[in-house]
């Protein structure tokens, strides 16, 4: 009885992670560079007297999906799409070096280049500052060029791109950029980008749905399994005490 329980339990607690993966998945679907996580799950033996029978089912997190997205041209100058496995290096909100596929860049008030949400894309040497009333191109090799009014274009920076060698050699943060747990990744001088262009999500929002269905049905059935183990207990006490 007792081991109905514990698999049903086990169960019914991986397939709601599951969803919660799944829904921010789905929630992501819009989101520009974004990765979808992908999750396993492993079996745990129960420790203790009586219990070497039992296991219990945890979650894995075994990375990200690193399917590139679908390229959509924008024609925006400061809008690049990441080539191949090519990353775009950008300052966190803890000051560390981290990377995104997102490449929607802006120029801030104070004359740096960000991202969207205002963090500054790295340069070579650091955060890329642009002279006052420039305008901005970025070549394929992320080297940024500006030019002023009544003047010619020169060069103010390089954007730093890197290419982790596995999958695995990034984890992502619970700010949605991704750190190399060996700390900051070399520049690849022949990483490549796309500029006038934005890299979507590579999350099927059919699949996704396809999945977050199963999985409510999973849940379902895991209950439904503990309801009957809870009523055979329950039949199981009144035969013991009628006796």
């Amino acid at each position: 009885m007792d081991r109905m329980i514990y698999l049903s339990m086990a169960g019914a607690k991986a397939a709601m992670q599951r969803q919660d993966v799944l829904s921010n998945n789905l929630a992501n679907v819009s989101t520009n560079g974004f990765r979808a996580e992908l999750q396993a799950f492993r079996s745990v033996p129960v420790r203790g007297d009586g219990a070497s029978t039992r296991a219990f089912s945890l979650e894995t997190t075994i990375g990200y999906d690193s399917a590139p997205g679908t390229v959509t041209p924008t024609g925006r100058n400061l809008d690049v799409a990441m080539q191949g496995n090519a990353w775009l290096a950008v300052q966190g909100a803890d000051g560390t070096e981290a990377y995104t596929r997102a490449g929607a860049l802006d120029v801030s008030a104070e004359g740096v280049l960000v991202m969207r949400n205002g963090m500054p894309a790295l340069g070579d040497g650091g955060p890329i500052n642009v002279p006052p009333n420039a305008q901005v191109s970025i070549g394929s090799d992320g080297t940024v060029s500006a030019k002023a009014p009544n003047q010619r274009p020169t060069t103010i920076g390089r954007l730093k791109l890197v290419t982790p060698e596995t999958p695995t050699q990034l984890t992502r943060g619970e700010d949605g950029l991704f750190r190399s747990a060996g700390g900051d990744l070399p520049a690849n001088p022949a990483a490549r980008l796309q500029d006038g262009a934005l890299e979507g999500s590579n999350v099927s929002p059919v699949a996704t749905m396809v999945a977050m269905i199963a999985a409510a049905r999973q849940f379902e059935q895991q209950m439904k399994l503990m309801q009957i183990a809870q009523t055979q207990g329950q039949q199981s006490a009144k035969l013991l005490s009628s006796t």
